[in-house]
């Protein structure tokens, strides 16, 4: 097993130990001689590391999405644990265990795809049935959405993300549907199937998480309509009108245009989608948020641009014993007291000022 993980560094701890390149950057010191800042990872989180010394004898060696073994120090700086690297040398692949380093789910990837051919099977509409069936008996699909994260960062960072987190909102939305009156059960449960479908072309995920060509040139939503298209295709006299709503719920998910959805949500069924989709993705980002906080002090976490807040470290802020209150005076009068002694004297002036006294009176 891996040792040490990020999430164990404690400040001012030498460690030897075996971390993932998530990012390489080369910067000048005032000097003029290069240092190294990168972020370095495995399953458990990241730390920022800077290497000051001897940085022109390594630089070379090794690039982002590598292996390093480094020994240094984590230091506090800015309330963040942070690495000074003293030495690294680039690690064989042959020598890790790759499980070490990607965040993946907790649940079984094939458990949970079994949980959502279930699902499918549930359904009482033949031509969406169908549709999704054409979808998950494509092997090479099926693979690729037991395996990709839901996104890059924000929420479900992790392997078997994507799959986690339509699951969680099968589960709200089964009892959603039933509380409110004129929802289409199939035809939600196909939008929540396939909202972001096209994250499993649009990400990479087979190191750090990243964005792939059509997936910075077109976007998850638009490569969700071509696979659409293609796989309606397979249904024999798949309706029209019917296929117009599973589009609209594919492109309206993200709720607003400022969001990415190229429309707003038109109907029941794809309001009910983009509300329970955009509660889960919250939900987990701000645990996530919370979890992984590298704020050494404090009860709140750094800033969240995803989410617009800083977070309140719950479990942190209610663990803390509460601050000690002043004690009461007993038996406080309801008025002060009254003082039949004659004000004190004024003390005596300076020679600065009886000369001043004199001078005015004079």
């Amino acid at each position: 097993m891996k040792s040490p993980y990020v999430n164990g560094l404690e400040a001012n701890q030498q460690i030897s130990g075996v971390f993932l390149v998530q990012l390489k950057d080369v910067r000048q010191k005032k000097t003029g001689e290069p240092y190294l800042s990168l972020i370095l990872a495995d399953k458990t989180g990241d730390i920022e590391a800077k290497m000051w010394d001897n940085v022109t004898d390594v630089i070379d060696t090794f690039g982002k999405d590598d292996f390093l073994k480094v020994k240094g120090l984590t230091q506090v700086y800015q309330n963040k644990l942070q690495l000074t690297i003293h030495k690294l040398m680039k690690a064989d692949d042959r020598e890790v265990d790759l499980a070490d380093f990607f965040p993946a789910s907790k649940r079984n990837a094939d458990e949970m795809m079994a949980e959502v051919r279930g699902i499918v099977n549930g359904f009482t509409n033949p031509h969406l049935k169908a549709l999704m069936n054409a979808f998950f008996d494509d092997a090479e699909i099926a693979r690729a959405y037991k395996l990709a994260p839901a996104a890059k960062t924000i929420h479900h960072a992790w392997l078997s993300g994507l799959i986690e987190h339509v699951l969680s909102l099968c589960a709200l939305a089964k009892v959603t549907a039933a509380h409110y009156t004129g929802i289409d059960t199939d035809l939600l449960m196909t939008g929540v199937l396939l909202h972001d479908i096209g994250k499993i072309y649009e990400l990479t995920y087979l190191r750090s998480f990243g964005y792939s060509d059509d997936g910075q040139l077109l976007g998850h939503i638009i490569i969700a309509l071509r696979m659409l298209d293609e796989k309606i295709r397979q249904v024999p006299d798949f309706p029209r009108k019917l296929r117009t709503l599973v589009e609209h719920m594919i492109v309206s998910h993200h709720g607003e245009l400022e969001y990415g959805s190229p429309k707003t949500p038109l109907f029941l069924e794809a309001l009910l989608l983009h509300h329970l989709d955009n509660m889960d993705s919250k939900m987990e980002a701000m645990r996530s948020m919370v979890e992984r906080d590298k704020q050494i002090e404090g009860n709140w976490t750094g800033w969240s641009q995803a989410l617009e807040r800083t977070a309140l470290k719950k479990e942190k802020y209610m663990s803390e014993a509460p601050a000690q209150q002043p004690a009461a005076t007993q038996h406080a009068p309801s008025q002060p007291p009254v003082s039949n002694s004659k004000p004190a004297p004024r003390s005596q002036n300076s020679i600065f000022g009886d000369k001043l006294s004199s001078a005015l009176k004079g």
